[in-house]
């Protein structure tokens, strides 16, 4: 019961940290609202700590499968500390924001080709944003964009080198997938097969529809105002960090797949296991 309570009071803080991140490391000039972020933290922070301190599951999928929800923080964490520092280098420069803005802007200089996502975020601003807003708005695209490929890259290595979820134990289906029902809607592999490549699918395009949304949504979205540096934040690392989350979990849903099929063909093929299961 101890470690529980410590373990979910970690989880948390560390929730209300990241959603307060931006105001503490940007200037208070460019810090908008805090009494209302200060109110998000505790809610997120609250949040959490009731989904682990409870014993049953209620909406966290993987909670205890380790390391999935850890990469997806961490990731989030990343991308959230780096583009702060990097709004707040035009503001209050040091030398870390420094590094990390002369990183940003190779970063974002390199993946601004032809057809690329990173192209489509400069692409979709208008014509009369000043040009430090659009080279801002790539270089933070870049570096966030680089930290989801690395947190997905990492995940498969742990599925696949790393034998996730069995290096942890026993998996429970019913805790780590609280939302989904093996008693409906045909087999189970199936269907997790299906919605683990649906969500694949669905996140390699994400990076390029939400530009092109946008775009489209000129009339009611004005992209210039990602020249808020909080704004910038928080809707770059939604557009880098959303889609590599469900990458991360159609690769979870097709592991999950796998070893449910796995399990099926040694049950059938010793038949003293298919009884006695």
């Amino acid at each position: 019961m101890f470690a529980r309570i410590i373990g979910a009071a970690t989880r948390g803080v560390l929730v209300a940290l990241l959603i307060a991140m931006p105001s503490l490391l940007l200037p208070v000039s460019a810090t908008e609202s805090p009494e209302i972020i200060v109110f998000m933290a505790l809610l997120g922070g609250t949040l959490t700590f009731a989904e682990y301190f409870s014993s049953f599951p209620s909406f966290v999928e993987f909670r205890q499968a380790p390391p999935l929800n850890r990469m997806r923080f961490l990731s989030l964490f990343a991308m959230v500390g780096l583009l702060s520092l990097l709004a707040r280098h035009p503001l209050d420069p040091t030398g870390l924001t420094a590094l990390v803005h002369e990183v940003a802007a190779r970063l974002g200089a390199g993946m601004d080709f032809a057809y690329s996502p990173v192209q489509l975020t400069t692409l979709m601003m208008p014509a009369d944003v000043p040009d430090a807003t659009v080279l801002a708005v790539r270089s933070a695209a870049g570096i966030s964009y680089l930290v989801a490929a690395l947190s997905i890259i990492t995940f498969a290595l742990a599925v696949r080198i790393g034998n996730w979820p069995l290096g942890n134990g026993a998996f429970n289906v019913w805790v780590n997938l609280p939302l989904f029902d093996p008693t409906t809607g045909g087999d189970v592999v199936i269907r997790l097969q299906r919605d683990g490549r649906v969500n694949m699918v669905i996140g390699a395009l994400l990076p390029f529809a939400i530009p092109a949304a946008i775009k489209l949504a000129s009339g009611i979205i004005d992209p210039a105002v990602f020249a808020a540096p909080q704004t910038l934040v928080w809707t770059v690392s939604a557009w880098a960090f959303v889609p590599a989350s469900m990458i991360m979990r159609g690769l979870a849903l097709l592991r999950v797949a796998e070893l449910i099929a796995q399990r099926r063909r040694a049950a059938y093929a010793d038949p003293e296991t298919l009884q006695t299961a």
